[in-house]
C-alpha cells in the first residue's frame, strides 16, 4: 500500500509545481510560501483532529521533537529555495534539479542510517543524474 501512497505524493507534487508556478507569478516568493505553509498547516491538523491522533502529542519523545523540528526547518528551507527558483526559472528544469533530493537522500541515507547502497541504487541514481542533467541542459 506505501507504493500507492508515494505514487498519489508524486501526483500532487507535480500539480503542486504547476499550481504554484501559475499562482507566484506577481508575488514575493517568501510571501507565497508562507501562504502555502498556513494551507499545509491547516489540512496536517484536520487530519490529526479527523483520526483522533492529537492524544499521542504527550507520548512523542524528546529525541522525536528535535528531529522533527530539524525536519520541519529543512523543509521550510527547502519550500523558500524551491518557491524561489519556480519564480525566477522555467517549471520544467527547476522541477527535474529540486528532485536530485532522491540521489541525495540516498547518499545521506547510506551515511547515516546505515541502509544499503546497492549496484542498482548506485545506477538509477546515475540515471537520474543524468537524466536531470539531460533535462535542464
Amino acid at each position: 500500500m506505501w507504493w500507492l501512497f508515494a505514487l498519489l505524493s508524486a501526483i500532487f507534487a507535480a500539480l503542486t509545481s504547476i499550481l504554484a508556478k501559475i499562482g507566484i507569478e506577481g508575488v514575493n516568493s517568501n510571501l507565497a510560501t508562507a501562504i502555502r505553509t498556513v494551507v499545509v498547516v491547516g489540512m496536517a491538523w484536520m487530519m490529526v483532529f479527523i483520526t483522533h491522533a492529537q492524544t499521542g502529542i504527550s507520548e512523542i519523545s524528546r529525541k522525536s521533537w528535535i528531529f522533527l523540528i530539524l525536519s520541519g526547518l529543512a523543509t521550510g528551507a527547502s519550500w523558500l529555495c524551491y518557491y524561489k527558483a519556480l519564480q525566477m526559472g522555467e517549471a520544467s528544469k527547476v522541477v527535474p534539479i529540486d528532485k536530485l533530493s532522491v540521489v541525495i537522500t540516498l547518499a545521506l541515507a547510506f551515511i547515516f542510517l546505515h541502509e544499503q547502497f546497492t549496484v542498482k541504487s548506485a545506477i538509477g541514481a546515475v540515471l537520474i543524474t543524468a537524466g536531470t542533467l539531460v533535462m535542464v541542459l
